[in-house]
C-alpha cells in the first residue's frame, strides 16, 4: 500500500506587488503628476507673461482665467501701478465715504468697492435712497441668477435716468457683477455727478488699462488710458462758458485784480462787523461771512438760530452756504450758477461767482 506522495515545502515569497503599487510605479506616477501640474503652470506663466509688456514694469495681478480666452476675445484690467496713485486712491475713498454717508440709516458699510457693489444690494439701496423710489426687486439672492436679474433691474433704472442727459454708460451686468472696478467707478461717478452729491471729486483721474486679445492662438497686450473724471464743471454738465472761465483759461495774470476788487467790496461792508477778508477762497467756504455779508447788504439783522455761527462740519457749512443762496434770492438775485459744496470744497472759480454777482448787484452801495 503506497502511502500518500509528501508536498515538498517551499520557502514562502512574497505577493507579487502590482505594478502602480512598485517603487518605481509609484515614482512614475509622482513624476507624470509633477509634470502635469508643471504643464498648467507653465501655462498660466506664458498667460501672464504675455500680458506683462515691457511697458509695465509690475505684473498684473491675473486671475487663470484671465489668460484663457477664446478666439479674438479681450480681457481689460487695471495695471497695479494704477491702483497706487493717490488720486485715484483718493477717488475710491471719497465714493466709499459718499455712499456710507447717504446709507446710513440702512446701517450699510462699504469698505471695498468690488465686493460689496458686486451683487446690486448695495446700488439698489443707494439708488432708491438718491432718487426716492422702490425697485421692485428680491430684497437678498444668493444666486448668481437671482444677483443678476437684479443688476439689471437696478442699472435698467439707472440708464432711465442718465440716457436723457447723454451720459456715456460704460458699464454692463456682466461687468459690474464680474467685479470690475473700473466699470464700478464709471456707475459711481456718473450717479455722484447725476444727483449734484455734496462731495468733491478728485479731477482728471485716469488709469492704466492692460488690454489682452486671442489672435490665432496666441495672446497680444497693449495697454490704454481710461479717463474716469474731467473737471468737476465738464462733469456736471456746465457747459455754458462765462467771464470767469475765460478769465482762468486766458487771462490768470488779471486773475489777482479781480480778486482784490472783490476783496475791497467785501471788506468795505464787513469791516462795519469789525471783520476783515484777505483769502476769498479760503473764508467765505463756511459760509458765515456770505451769510453776515447777505445782512449787510439787505440791511436787515440775521438770526443766529437760522444758521451755524461757528460750524464744525461738512453738512453745517453746506447749510449756512444754502442759507446765503436764499437770501440772494429773497433779494432778488439770480440763483448762484456754484452749488453750495463748490463754496465749500474751496473752489475759487465759484467763490468768485458768487461775490461778483453780489458785486454787480450792491457796488455802488455805501
Amino acid at each position: 500500500m503506497s502511502s500518500a506522495p509528501q508536498l515538498r515545502s517551499s520557502p514562502l515569497r512574497p505577493p507579487k506587488m502590482k505594478k502602480d503599487e512598485s517603487f518605481l510605479g509609484k515614482l512614475g506616477g509622482t513624476l507624470a503628476r509633477k509634470k502635469k501640474a508643471r504643464e498648467v503652470t507653465d501655462l498660466q506663466e506664458e498667460g501672464k507673461n504675455a500680458i506683462n509688456s515691457p511697458m509695465s514694469p509690475a505684473s498684473a495681478n491675473l486671475h487663470p482665467e484671465d489668460t484663457l480666452l477664446e478666439e479674438n476675445e479681450e480681457r481689460r484690467m487695471i495695471d497695479p501701478t494704477s491702483k497706487d496713485d493717490p488720486k485715484f486712491k483718493e477717488l475710491v475713498k471719497v465714493l466709499i465715504d459718499w455712499i456710507n454717508d447717504v446709507l446710513v440709516e440702512e446701517r450699510i458699510i462699504v469698505k471695498q468697492l468690488e465686493e460689496d457693489l458686486y451683487d446690486g444690494q448695495v446700488l439698489q439701496k443707494l439708488l432708491e435712497k438718491l432718487a426716492d423710489c422702490k425697485l421692485n426687486v428680491a430684497e437678498v439672492t444668493q444666486s448668481e441668477i437671482g444677483q443678476k436679474q437684479k443688476l439689471q433691474t437696478v442699472l435698467e433704472a439707472v440708464h432711465d435716468l442718465l440716457r436723457p442727459h447723454g451720459w456715456a454708460l460704460q458699464w454692463t451686468v456682466d461687468s459690474i457683477h464680474g467685479k470690475n472696478l473700473v466699470a464700478i467707478l464709471h456707475l459711481l461717478v456718473s450717479l455722484a455727478t447725476h444727483f449734484r452729491a455734496p462731495i468733491r471729486l478728485p479731477e482728471h483721474v485716469s488709469v492704466q488699462m492692460v488690454v489682452v486679445r486671442k489672435r490665432e492662438g496666441l495672446l497680444h497686450s497693449s495697454h490704454v488710458t481710461e479717463e474716469l473724471t474731467t473737471t468737476t464743471e465738464m462733469m456736471m454738465g456746465r457747459f455754458e462758458r462765462d467771464a470767469f472761465d475765460t478769465l482762468f483759461d486766458h487771462a490768470p495774470d488779471k486773475l489777482s485784480v479781480v480778486k482784490k476788487s472783490l476783496i475791497t467790496f467785501v471788506n468795505k461792508h464787513l469791516n462795519k462787523l469789525n471783520l476783515e477778508v484777505t483769502e476769498l477762497e479760503t473764508q467765505f467756504a463756511d459760509g458765515v461771512y456770505l451769510v453776515l455779508l447777505m445782512g449787510l447788504l439787505e440791511d436787515y439783522f440775521v438770526p443766529l438760530h437760522n444758521f451755524h455761527l461757528t460750524p464744525d462740519s461738512f453738512d453745517q457749512k453746506v447749510h449756512n452756504v444754502s442759507f446765503a443762496f436764499e437770501l440772494m434770492l429773497d433779494g432778488g438775485l439770480k440763483k448762484p450758477k456754484a452749488r453750495p459744496e463748490d463754496v465749500v470744497n474751496l473752489d475759487l472759480k465759484s467763490t468768485l461767482r458768487v461775490l461778483y454777482n453780489l458785486f454787480t448787484k450792491y457796488k455802488d452801495m455805501e
